[in-house]
């Protein structure tokens, strides 16, 4: 697992760790059952706050891209590829019914680009 906080950057540093570690999980480069280094060693390796790494933690698992299995220790759930297939299904839905509807795909994929903004 490849991560590094800027202390410089704008983006907090839980953000940094959590969007790192989503990134990796979703490209496949931490792939599922991997387990991850404990809160306190990855706050350690970073030079970051337990809390900040927790918190990381935190809002992975809220989402279903981590699993905490208690004392076993933290791991890369299943839900980032079943994430993956419900996106794609959802996405071949909406190409026909915007088809259906006679709307380009330029402008579907406008209405698209709106709605992940929201």
């Amino acid at each position: 697992m490849r991560i590094s906080v800027d202390a410089n950057s704008d983006v907090p540093p839980f953000e940094q760790v959590r969007s790192t570690i989503a990134e990796q999980i979703r490209s496949g480069e931490l792939a599922v059952g991997t387990k991850l280094p404990t809160v306190r060693a990855l706050a350690a390796d970073l030079g970051i706050a337990a809390n900040t790494a927790a918190k990381a933690y935190r809002e992975l698992e809220q989402v279903g891209l981590i699993e905490t299995r208690g004392r076993a220790g933290t791991f890369v759930s299943d839900a980032g590829d079943q994430s993956a297939a419900r996106a794609a299904e959802a996405a071949a839905t909406y190409a026909q019914i915007t088809h259906a509807l006679g709307i380009p795909a330029d402008e579907a994929l406008a209405i698209v680009r709106a709605a992940l903004k929201a």
